[in-house]
């Protein structure tokens, strides 16, 4: 009877985790910032169908890299989490602190799990608070461990390059179009220090405004508006939607 492969526990989560590493940096970027009024998502995505960044709840939004399927399964459980504690208690029960928590009990159980491979994904949850000082971003690494981040935030693809570049770049009180931007700006750069150019049909932008009137904050941004906050560089949602407005007026 030949004596069984033996692998030192520190080993095989060491492999486990390479592993989710390099099928978290095989996808494209994805990029979060908080602004004056919000909090903006930015990813390389040319698909209008699959996307990378999802409404949860009123003031809370999601965003992943890694595996489709792997990520849309733990969207839609967080959806359903936060539709039953709103349900079930009240709306304003419904946290991205909450959700984040969720979401590495369930991380961290794939991960420790010998019987599964762990998940090739990496999360950002973040909920718009009343004010900048009350946002909230936690990014979620595929071992289930949860990191509070402030100001911006990369994941996949790059991701260190990108959060270096916007960490010295990033400045509180930034408007929708500068936050864009930047954004744009620090996705654009590619390994080698070049520069490529996104256009808005490469890109999917979405924001959590704490300005809307209605309870519910998740705005995707797309067409004329998102091309024209890319072209001016400045300005607000509402200042897009009326040019775009204007411009279909026009025609």
């Amino acid at each position: 009877m030949s004596t069984p492969f033996y692998v030192s526990p520190q080993q095989a989560m060491a492999d486990r985790a390479e592993y989710a590493r390099k099928g978290i940096a095989r996808g494209r970027s994805v990029v979060v910032l908080q602004y004056a009024d919000g909090i903006v998502f930015v990813a390389e995505n040319p698909s209008r169908a699959l996307h990378k960044v999802s409404e949860i709840y009123d003031r809370i939004a999601f965003a992943a890299v890694g595996k489709y399927n792997e990520f849309e399964n733990l969207r839609i459980a967080g959806v359903r989490y936060a539709d039953l504690r709103g349900y079930t208690y009240d709306r304003h029960d419904v946290t991205a602190r909450g959700l984040a928590n969720v979401y590495a009990q369930a991380l961290g159980t794939i991960f420790s799990s010998a019987a599964e491979k762990p998940y090739e994904v990496e999360l950002i949850v973040a909920e718009a608070g009343e004010g900048p000082e009350d946002d909230q971003i936690y990014r979620l690494p595929h071992d289930g461990s949860i990191v509070d981040e402030h100001g911006s935030v990369a994941v996949g693809g790059n991701a260190d390059q990108i959060s270096s570049y916007l960490d010295q770049r990033h400045v509180d009180g930034m408007t929708l179009g500068e936050a864009l931007k930047l954004a744009v700006e620090s996705l654009s750069r590619d390994n080698n220090g070049g520069e490529r150019t996104l256009t808005a049909e490469q890109l999917e932008v979405a924001i959590l405004d704490r300005t809307r009137p209605q309870q519910r904050k998740f705005k995707r941004l797309l067409g004329r508006q998102l091309t024209r906050l890319l072209a001016d560089g400045e300005g607000s949602a509402e200042e897009a939607d009326d040019s775009a407005e204007g411009a279909d007026a026009e025609e």
